[in-house]
Formats: structure tokens, C-alpha cells, sequence
């Protein structure tokens, strides 16, 4: 579990631990296609932030304060999402309380927190530091604040959940709902324009594109939002509507509109979206992010 520095004194230090939360029912937890530890994340982070301070002097109070006075990755991720989900309504220190409590009653919080900071770093081909998604990338914030505001959905803190959810489509542009359950090993890419609506269920080693909706068709109430199984690609400004289930490995074209069931291991495209291909099994296309949909597509 990753470690807290909630004693830590400085009144600064505003902290937004990146609460990841287990599931209801739990996805189980699968490898992504590095095994790195925690201790090993944060080392590496720490070595980055050094580097960083001598690169670019202007920054260095930031990069100081966030990762090198942190005595812990869950000390720097919940000073860094708490100084941006902070507001009026809600005080950085306020925020920085919820953060922690989810991290200290969640589990398997390490687990989620270095996979998803890992997946980011294989398999975005921009990312070259773990410093700079625990930085600046929108789409890691938007569902490490997803994962706080779920642990406050399930201990019944409705309102906290959704001022958390609120906040998050504010600043990152993502809207997830606080009851939708997410693996671990998720990369969601930019995260502007991605909507999660609140029954989906996202399994381990998923890739969400910008633009991306998980919703309903509008006619349902229940059960109503999609499951996403393990190592599916969900490509720019996909459409996935109802309670539908994409298999594994399966990928999804821009732009397309599933109505329906995607077999595993198959690329569908078009609107509505039709099988166009199909894969072998143990092919990976979340984790290789291939944007190949087939020719013509």
C-alpha cells in the first residue's frame, strides 16, 4: 500500500493523494507488460525531479515542494491534486484529508497508483520521465481524483463524491462518474471530452482516447453503461452506448458507435460500428496503442 506522510507539518504541502480505489466487486489485478514496483516509481521520480531543478531553475519551488519535500508517492500525489481540485468550496488542506483517507483505506491504492503512472509511461510514445504525467497530464489527474471521489461514493459520502466528480470536469475536462468501477494499468490519454457514465465497469490495461463516451442509449435505467474488458483500445471519439460488453483485447475505431457486443479480440469501426478484423489472441492493443483499424478505415 503506498505509504502516507499525513503528519507531515507544512501548512504548503497541500497534498491530493492519488486515492485509487478498489472496485465493489473487485477487477482482479493483472500485469501490465512491466512489473515496477513502488519503491522503484518513486526513486525514479525523485532522480527525474532532481534533474529537473538544474534544467529549469524557474520551476524548481514547484518541483520541490511536490516531489523532493515528500516523503512518500502518496504525499506528492496528494499535495499535486489537491493544489488543482482545491477551490472556494473546497480548501487544497480539505481536499488534501480526503485524499489521504481514501489512500490509507484503500488496499490495493499502490497497486492502482503505480500501474496506472506506469501505463502512461510505456505506452504514451511522448512520455519519457515518470515526472512529467504526475505533472501536468490531465487524463492520470482526472482519474486519480475519479479514484477519491469513488472511495467517497462507497462510504455513502454522495455529496463529497460528486462536488470531487464536479471539480474534475472543471478543471480536466473528463466526466466520470464516482460509482463507475476502474481497474488498474488505465491510460486515459488527454481525457478531454471523456465520459464514464455511472454503472460502466473498465477492467485492467485499458487505453482511452480524448473525446471517448461510456454512456447509456437513453432508454435504460439500472445496469445501463458499458463493460470494458482487460487490454481493449478505445480510440478518439468512440461511442460506446448501453449495456454492452467490449471484449478483451478488442479495439474500437475513431469515431465509431457501438450499439451492441464487441467479440474479443476484434477491431470494429463505422456507425454503426461492424467487425472489420480480427486479431490473434494475446495481441495487446491497449498496451501497444496501434491505431491500425484496417485499410480504408
Amino acid at each position: 500500500m503506498l505509504r502516507t506522510d499525513a503528519d507531515d507539518p507544512e501548512d504548503d504541502a497541500m497534498s491530493a493523494a492519488s486515492a485509487l480505489q478498489a472496485p465493489t466487486a473487485p477487477i482482479p489485478l493483472r500485469a501490465t507488460s512491466r512489473s515496477t514496483g513502488e519503491a522503484e516509481v518513486w526513486r525514479a521520480m525523485r532522480a527525474e525531479a532532481e534533474a529537473a531543478l538544474i534544467e529549469e531553475p524557474l520551476y524548481a519551488g514547484i518541483i520541490q515542494a511536490t516531489i523532493l519535500d515528500q516523503r512518500s508517492l502518496a504525499g506528492a500525489f496528494a499535495y499535486r491534486l489537491a493544489h488543482r481540485l482545491g477551490d472556494g468550496d473546497l480548501a487544497r488542506l480539505s481536499m488534501r484529508d480526503l485524499c489521504l483517507s481514501a489512500f490509507e483505506a484503500d488496499p490495493h491504492a499502490g497497486a492502482h497508483a503505480v500501474r496506472d503512472l506506469v501505463a502512461i509511461r510505456e505506452r504514451d510514445p511522448t512520455c519519457r520521465r515518470y515526472i512529467d504525467p504526475f505533472l501536468f497530464y490531465k487524463g492520470l489527474a482526472a482519474l486519480e481524483g475519479y479514484r477519491v471521489a469513488h472511495w467517497l461514493w462507497q462510504q455513502g459520502r454522495a455529496t463529497l463524491a460528486l462536488h470531487v466528480q464536479s471539480r474534475i470536469s472543471e478543471v480536466f475536462g473528463a466526466d466520470i462518474h464516482p460509482a463507475a468501477r476502474i481497474g488498474s494499468g488505465v491510460f486515459i490519454d488527454h481525457a478531454t471530452g471523456v465520459v464514464i457514465g455511472e454503472t460502466t465497469v473498465i477492467a485492467d490495461d485499458v487505453s482511452i482516447l480524448q473525446s471517448v463516451t461510456l454512456g447509456g442509449n437513453g432508454k435504460e435505467s439500472g445496469d445501463r453503461h458499458p463493460k470494458i474488458e482487460r487490454g481493449v483500445l478505445l480510440s478518439v471519439g468512440a461511442k460506446v452506448l448501453g449495456n454492452i460488453r467490449v471484449g478483451e483485447g478488442a479495439k474500437v475505431a475513431a469515431a465509431a458507435v457501438v450499439l451492441h457486443d464487441v467479440p474479443a479480440h476484434t477491431t470494429v469501426a463505422g456507425v454503426p460500428a461492424r467487425v472489420v478484423s480480427r486479431m490473434h489472441r494475446g495481441e495487446d492493443p491497449a498496451l501497444s496503442m496501434d491505431q491500425f483499424f484496417g485499410d480504408g478505415i
